[in-house]
């Protein structure tokens, strides 16, 4: 029997230590920690489809809450069928001792299980839910107040206008504008085309 570890957080910028340090008090090996960076949503991970094909049955892996395992309560049940039916192995979620297939063998303990595992997947999946809808009722409410969202704008130099006509009139090359603008091919175009049609106000921006 081999002794695996997986651990996921949802992006590049959260740590990963507590779960680390769970799988290690636990004595998973360094190389059988398998670690995702990315959201639940879905299975659709690298370091998790790496693991599942390396294991065994009869081995143990363990998580450290169901949603580390996934956020999708009818995908969190089909994976836990996969790992537990078709590759035959035991699975223990540390925060939660009653989801530990080794102990939950006879019928009763698998049917308290299967329940306990239900109540959790469906809430990790509504936590998801509620997280992506206070992300855009934040993002509403800062539109609202005016709050802008994307690159901030770029000044063009005060001297625009000459630049343009300096460069339509061949006194400049595209070179030269672009370098006195500090700007892009693309976004210097764009700002002639709005330059032309009034549209700049007192000082076209980016």
């Amino acid at each position: 029997m081999k002794v695996y570890g997986y651990i996921r957080v949802s992006s590049t910028e959260q740590n990963e230590d507590r779960q680390r340090m769970a799988m290690e008090r636990l004595r998973v090996p360094r190389r059988n920690i398998f670690i995702d960076k990315q959201s639940g949503k879905d299975f659709e991970r690298p370091q998790y489809k790496r693991m599942v094909k390396k294991i065994r049955p009869g081995d143990l892996l363990y998580i450290l809450s169901i949603d580390r395992l996934g956020r999708n309560y009818q995908e969190i049940q089909e994976q836990w069928r996969v790992l537990t039916k078709e590759k035959s192995i035991d699975i223990c979620v540390i925060d939660m001792p009653l989801l530990d297939t080794r102990t939950a063998k006879d019928l009763m303990g698998t049917f308290i299980a299967d329940l306990v595992l239900q109540i959790l997947s469906f809430v990790a999946q509504s936590e998801r839910e509620n997280i992506h809808k206070r992300q855009e009722q934040g993002i509403a409410a800062a539109k609202a107040k005016g709050v802008k969202f994307g690159r901030p704008p770029l000044d063009m130099p005060p001297d625009f206008g000459q630049i343009v006509e300096d460069w339509q009139e061949k006194h400049l090359t595209l070179d030269e504008a672009l370098l006195r603008c500090g700007v892009g091919q693309a976004t210097f175009y764009r700002r002639v085309r709005q330059y032309r049609t009034g549209k700049s106000g007192d000082g076209p921006k980016e």
